[in-house]
């Protein structure tokens, strides 16, 4: 799901260890030759030279930090909305398998502690990150909204953390909470993705080395590696195809790309030690006695053949990813299977860009290596730069994006000279000396998070805990509250009216669940009851319901589903990111199970009023009332409420709480509604209540926000509960006032 998703970069320098099919030591460099790697030099497999001969450090591979190049510029400007690479976000895949090839190398290439690699994994990540986060706090409680300040104190905590793709996960798994504005700290999901690969790499690898040697240690880590990406692509795409941000955000659907990575880097070695073998069969040949035939080089044809299949996979790897970033777009089902063509790319490019002088020249240019250099502190300080001037200038056009994200570079390249290079190679080596550094880069961000939320508590006057006491609401008439009522200041404050739901909130069943559990209010034991049914715009009625229900000692049964319109038509979920299949079952489900309880008493129903087109909703209506009516019992249809379309709470917040700001256009509040003006309840005997005109009262161009002190909306669309009770009077006698 690209559309939710800003992929960020990866941690790790391509300056680690690096396997590959033709290493450059440092003296051969110095002396202007390559070298094949001899069988016990150091590799990736970490095979041990016979001759005993110490190990040479691989040399630094250009072409990987020209990788890193174009993955981070791709990502950059897919962010910045620049036309043309509308598939940017593959980027993050890139970086993902670059990891699992520079971290496998690492581990299996030379002979290191757990504490060192993680000693080492702290002074490289975190210090920048956390840099970041404290100048994150710093300009989100200068510049946000206390709301927004709120949020971004609970997402300091879960990105200094090292968990913050599961905080997103959940997030975007919330149907009520995925219409809320990307946060400043959403890119930080894939640095906890990536060290949670880092702790799990790690204790494997480094276990496996410790119990095992030789080939029986090299066959279990190609296993390992084997078993535990091929269980992550099969989640991967099962969780593409049944919960897009499980899919993208979650650790389980993204190691498959590292495993990648690793696979090449493993093949890498085994390849450079078959290429070092010929060499030293050759030599041996050429040393041998006069009179004696040379020895047989096996492999010489096969290797020159093996180059050859080398290029051309480095070439169509590189036209991989590109045709990924320029082909693919937020439609793409994603990571899934459109993600093997990037991370295949990618890795076909790691494996065979030392094997062709051109290719590897390509990706190591100047400009390329230079962004790949700068990647890590540029992605971490692009986006909270974007976000943040967004929240507070609105929607702002590609080429300012782009200036902003060229100007993070800034930042970035002092990060760079003043944190990440001091710390990674001016500090002590100790791995005790590193993990200070981590501890350190862990607990400032967790103090900057705690300063900022207490500055936003104290700014909006208090918390979220209390429910509010909802005014006496009139029963007919203009007005919204009864004769003699006021409000003074807001109800409900600016601190709850985002968590202004109405109780029960478990009554509203997962997306990807197509069946209802028993929900009951008031008196479950009454065999008359009142049934709520629709979706989440049903849902905020439930106060109001169970006002009715319980002025009459009857239960209340709810029986909604977020996002699924109760008219039979077949909608596509944004969330999920495919046609919203449980929607239709649940839909099925929940008519039949009307049919087989005892008669309701009332059937309350509402919804969004915005699936499909007008003519669609018609049809979709007249199948369910068809359905409805069957049952025998009195029907009642509640009006959509008015749609502001922007999260009213943050604008008051940002607004200082002012009841006359936050209006919103009529003409786009409300769309043509065939219950109320297409004849529907007529001519099926349904009674309804339109409360649009009270909440949008006169002709005028703009709704309020704000009525009678009353905050109205707890989101982009959704009523607050306080309201929802402040109705009940009117509700009460508008569909049950005859009985």
């Amino acid at each position: 799901m690209p559309t939710a998703v800003p992929p960020p970069t990866s941690s790790t320098s391509s300056e680690e260890l690096l396997p590959g099919v033709v290493r450059v030591d440092r003296q051969a460099a110095a002396a202007g030759t390559t070298s094949a790697s001899a069988p016990g030099t150091s590799s990736a497999s970490g095979i041990v030279a016979s001759t005993g001969e110490p190990r040479r450090r691989a040399a630094f591979r250009p072409d990987i930090e020209g990788l890193r190049g174009i993955a981070v510029l791709s990502v950059l400007a897919y962010h910045a909305a620049v036309p043309g690479p509308t598939g940017g976000f593959v980027g993050v895949d890139v970086f993902f398998v670059i990891s699992g090839f520079l971290i496998t190398g690492l581990l299996t290439g030379r002979p290191i502690g757990l504490w060192d690699f993680a000693a080492r994994r702290a002074r490289r990540i975190l210090p920048a990150a956390a840099t970041v986060l404290v100048a994150t706090a710093a300009a989100g409680g200068a510049l946000l909204d206390p709301l927004r300040g709120t949020d971004l104190a609970h997402d300091l905590i879960a990105a200094a953390g090292q968990f913050a793709n599961w905080r997103f996960v959940g997030q975007q798994t919330d149907y009520l909470a995925a219409e809320h504005d990307p946060s400043p700290l959403q890119h930080f999901w894939s640095l906890g993705v990536e060290n949670q690969f880092y702790l799990l790499w790690g204790v494997l690898l480094l276990g496996l080395a410790r119990y095992l040697h030789g080939r029986r240690r090299t066959l279990a880590i190609t296993l390992a590696t084997l078993a535990v990406g091929g269980a992550s692509l099969a989640l991967c795409l099962r969780w593409t195809a049944t919960s897009a941000p499980l899919a993208y955000f979650s650790t389980g659907s993204r190691l498959w790309e590292f495993a990648a990575g690793a696979c090449a880097a493993l093949l890498g070695s085994a390849l450079a030690a078959r290429t070092a073998a010929g060499t030293v069969a050759r030599t041996a040949g050429r040393s041998g006695a006069r009179d004696l035939a040379p020895a047989p080089v096996a492999g010489r044809g096969s290797g020159r053949a093996t180059t050859w299949v080398l290029r051309l996979l480095g070439w169509a790897g590189l036209a991989a990813v590109l045709g990924s970033v320029l082909r693919y777009d937020r439609t793409t089902p994603f990571p899934g299977a459109a993600a093997l063509l990037p991370v295949l790319g990618t890795a076909a490019l790691l494996l065979a860009a030392p094997a062709d002088r051109i290719l590897g020249g390509v990706l190591a240019g100047r400009p390329l290596r230079a962004a790949g250099r700068l990647s890590y502190a540029w992605y971490l300080w692009h986006w909270p730069v974007l976000t943040i001037a967004q929240a507070r200038y609105g929607q702002l056009t590609w080429p300012v994006l782009l200036a902003l994200t060229a100007a993070s570079a800034l930042p970035a390249w002092l990060t760079l000279r003043l944190v990440e290079q001091p710390l990674r190679y001016g500090s002590s080596p100790a791995p005790r000396r590193g993990l200070a550094v981590g501890a350190s880069a862990l607990v400032i961000p967790l103090i900057a998070a705690l300063t900022l939320g207490g500055g936003t508590v104290r700014a909006l006057g208090g918390t979220a805990d209390a429910r509010t006491v909802a005014p006496a609401g009139a029963v007919d008439g203009p007005a919204l509250l009864a004769p003699g009522t006021r409000v003074l200041g807001l109800t409900p404050s600016l601190a709850r009216a985002r968590e202004d739901f109405p109780p029960g909130k478990g009554c509203e069943i997962p997306l990807n669940a197509d069946s209802s559990p028993r929900c009951l209010f008031g008196n479950q034991d009454s065999p008359d009851r009142i049934v709520l049914l629709g979706d989440s715009h049903a849902g905020q009625w439930i106060s109001a319901g169970l006002a009715l229900a319980e002025q009459r000692h009857w239960a209340l049964e709810v029986l909604v589903k977020p996002g699924c319109p109760l008219a039979t038509l077949t909608v596509r979920n944004n969330v999920l990111g495919r046609t919203f299949d449980e929607c239709d079952r649940w839909r099925e489900n929940t008519l039949t199970r009307l049919t087989s309880g005892p008669k309701p008493r009332l059937v309350l129903f509402s919804g969004l009023n915005r699936y499909g087109s007008q003519e669609e909703r018609t049809e979709g209506w007249t199948r369910t009332l068809d359905r409805l009516t069957a049952l025998g019992a009195p029907l009642a249809y509640l009006g959509d409420t008015p749609m502001p379309g922007k999260d009213i709470p943050t604008c008051l917040a940002a607004s200082d709480g002012r009841s006359d700001a936050c209006f919103f256009p009529r003409d786009t509040a409300f769309e043509p509604d065939p219950m109320l003006d297409g004849g529907l309840a007529a001519r099926y005997g349904v009674r309804t209540l339109d409360l649009g005109p009270l909440l949008c009262p006169g002709s005028g161009a703009s709704c309020p926000a704000v009525l009678e002190g009353v905050v109205l909306y707890r989101d982009t669309g959704h009523i607050t509960d306080t309201l929802a009770r402040v109705l009940a009077p009117r509700i009460d006698k508008g569909v049950l006032g005859a009985q």
